[in-house]
């Protein structure tokens, strides 16, 4: 009986202690995104391990000649931050003080990503292979961006923590932004936990980024139509070889681009407002 009572004793803490994680982490903006997140990870031992991650990057590449190679590539990049940046205080002001950096790898892969903290790096395969367009690219830079916005990083580290993975906080921002890289974040949870509770957030995660990256793209003066463009181009090159949508931490091409189309609209008269500024 004192066994059975402390049992649910432990259950009742654990509960309360979930409950009083959950919280969430940005203003709604025009596109309305909000959502209860689990946040069992503290943001400052999460940004100091994804600024500590960002560095090795940035070490191990620059003896390459990896790093701002093509200096118009890195000023079009940096350029197009300086934009986008300011437009974060809509969805939350203090991300204005983050220590933003912002660095092109040369690399063949199609990627882009911003860590938590504001740490992003632009691969040049994204910009060649896609022949991208200053408006195409801050769609890419502001989905990134808003990852960071939202503590995605963050949330799934929690949402980890909560499956029993067992992964250190290196590990799951290495999985999460260089996959392949090291120790994966997901290594000790089970194909159930990894289906029901690690992908469908991480499907999640991505809209929730569609829709605040077309809001800052918009009011930064960039089309946020483009993204739709974008991803069309996405699903060309992909050419079918994307895993099915619910085993993917991405929707497909096809939900992906119906709902830019709704969202791109609905922040159109930004754009619209801040092309007509002089």
């Amino acid at each position: 009986m004192k066994r059975r009572m402390l049992s649910y004793l432990v259950i009742s803490v654990l509960s309360l202690l979930v409950l009083g994680a959950c919280t969430t982490t940005t203003e709604q903006g025009a596109v309305g995104v909000q959502r209860s997140q689990l946040l069992l990870v503290s943001a400052e031992d999460l940004d100091k391990a994804a600024a500590a991650q960002y560095q090795q990057v940035i070490q191990t590449e620059t003896p390459k000649g990896n790093i701002n190679h093509d200096p118009k590539q890195v000023e079009r990049v940096r350029g197009i931050a300086k934009r986008l940046i300011p437009q974060t205080a809509v969805f939350r002001k203090d991300a204005l003080a983050w220590k933003w950096e912002v660095n092109v790898i040369t690399s063949p892969e199609v990627n882009a990503w911003c860590m938590p903290g504001g740490k992003i790096a632009v691969y040049t395969g994204i910009i060649e292979k896609l022949q991208i367009t200053d408006d195409e690219l801050a769609a890419v830079m502001g989905h990134e961006i808003a990852h960071a916005l939202r503590e995605h990083g963050r949330e799934r580290a929690s949402q980890q923590m909560a499956a029993g993975a067992g992964a250190s906080l290196a590990g799951v921002v290495a999985d999460i932004f260089l996959p392949g890289s090291g120790q994966l974040a997901t290594q000790g949870a089970g194909l159930g936990a990894q289906v029901g509770v690690l992908l469908p957030y991480s499907r999640a995660h991505e809209t929730e980024a569609d829709r605040i990256g077309v809001e800052l793209a918009a009011r930064a003066g960039y089309d946020p139509r483009a993204a739709i463009t974008l991803w069309q181009k996405m699903a060309k090159l992909s050419s079918g070889g994307a895993p099915p949508s619910f085993l993917s931490t991405h929707p497909s091409n096809e939900e992906r681009i119906k709902d830019l189309m709704v969202f791109s609209q609905k922040v159109l008269p930004l754009y619209q407002q801040a092309r007509a500024k002089p």
